[in-house]
C-alpha cells in the first residue's frame, strides 16, 4: 500500500480580542502581543494576523505600537506576519491599509465585500478593493481574500479578470460573524463547492468560536490554513476559554495531529502561501 505524505496545515493566531474576560489574558501592549506571538510560534502557529491597534486596543493609522510589535516578535520569531485592512473603523481607506506600510508584513487580508456585521454594516465597496489590491501589488505583500458571503466569489473572480488581482492570493472563509455565512458544516460545503479556482489554498476564520469543530470539519475538507486566537474567540470548548493565545494553538495543533495531519512550519507556509515567489 503507498503511502502519502500527511498534508501540512497552516495554523494561523490572531492575538488581540475585544470584550475577553479574565482569567483570558488579552494582550494590547506591544510587549504582550510580542510575548504571546512568540509562545504561539513556538507552539506550531507560522502566521500571525495583526492590526495596527493601540494599547487600548482600538485600531489606528499610528504604525507605532504595530512597527513595535514586530521589532520584539523578529528578535525570537520568523512567524509569518499578516496584517490587515479590515475592520470596523470610521479610519479612511488609506489609513485602513496602513500596515502595508511595514515591510515586514507578507500577507494582508483584502475584504471581498460589504456585508451587515451585527448591528453594524462592515463596508468595503468594490473601487476600495481595487485600491488596497493594488497597494498589495505595489509592496509585494500576498492578499488573503476574506469571504463573507457567496457572492464575494464572483466578486472576486472579476477583480481577477481585471487583471487587479493576481497570484499568488489565498481564500478565507469567514463564518460565524452576524449577520454573514453561519457557522455550521453545512455553510462550509456549499462554499467549498462555491470556489471558482480549486487550486487556491483556502482557510476558514470561526468568528465566536465555541468549540474545534468546524475548524477540524474545515480540516478533513482541505482546508490549508486554520485560525485561533483572541480575536475570534478565547473558548476551544463549551464554557471553557483558554488562558494565552498559545493555549488555543497547542490544542489546535494536537487536533490536527490527532487527524493523521502535520502543522506547516513557518517555511512551509510560505511555500503554501506563495510569499516571495
Amino acid at each position: 500500500m503507498k503511502h502519502h505524505k500527511p498534508r501540512k496545515i497552516i495554523v494561523a493566531v490572531a492575538p488581540t480580542g475585544k470584550r475577553i474576560r479574565p482569567p483570558s489574558l488579552n494582550p494590547l501592549t506591544p510587549q504582550d502581543v510580542a510575548r504571546q506571538v512568540i509562545a504561539c510560534e513556538k507552539a506550531g502557529a507560522s502566521m500571525v494576523h495583526m492590526h495596527v491597534r493601540d494599547q487600548q486596543g482600538e485600531q489606528t493609522e499610528d504604525l507605532t505600537d504595530f512597527s513595535a510589535t514586530l521589532d520584539l516578535i523578529r528578535k525570537d520569531s520568523d512567524i509569518v506576519i499578516q496584517g490587515s485592512t479590515g475592520g470596523l473603523t470610521d479610519l479612511t481607506l488609506e489609513q485602513r491599509c496602513v500596515a502595508l506600510d511595514d515591510a515586514r508584513v507578507e500577507v494582508a487580508s483584502l475584504n471581498m465585500g460589504s456585508i451587515n456585521f451585527g448591528e453594524d454594516v462592515y463596508v468595503n465597496r468594490m473601487p476600495d478593493i481595487r485600491y488596497w489590491a493594488r497597494r498589495m501589488e505595489e509592496t509585494r505583500v500576498v492578499p488573503e481574500l476574506e469571504i463573507f458571503a457567496a457572492g464575494m466569489l464572483p466578486a472576486y473572480m472579476k477583480l481577477v479578470e481585471e487583471g487587479v488581482l493576481k497570484r499568488p492570493y489565498s481564500i478565507g472563509f469567514v463564518l460565524g460573524v452576524r449577520w454573514a455565512l453561519p457557522a455550521n458544516s453545512e455553510t462550509l460545503f456549499f462554499m467549498k463547492t462555491l470556489l471558482p479556482e480549486k487550486d487556491v489554498p483556502w482557510g476558514v476564520i470561526h468568528a465566536g468560536m465555541q468549540d474545534f469543530s468546524l475548524l477540524a470539519t474545515a480540516v478533513g475538507m482541505g482546508a490549508s490554513v486554520v485560525r485561533v486566537g483572541f480575536e475570534d474567540s478565547a473558548y476551544f470548548a463549551s464554557g471553557q476559554a483558554a488562558l494565552t493565545n498559545a493555549d488555543l494553538v497547542e490544542r489546535i495543533v494536537s487536533l490536527i495531529h490527532q487527524m493523521g495531519f502535520e502543522v506547516a512550519s513557518c517555511k512551509e507556509a510560505r511555500q503554501i502561501l506563495g510569499i516571495n515567489s
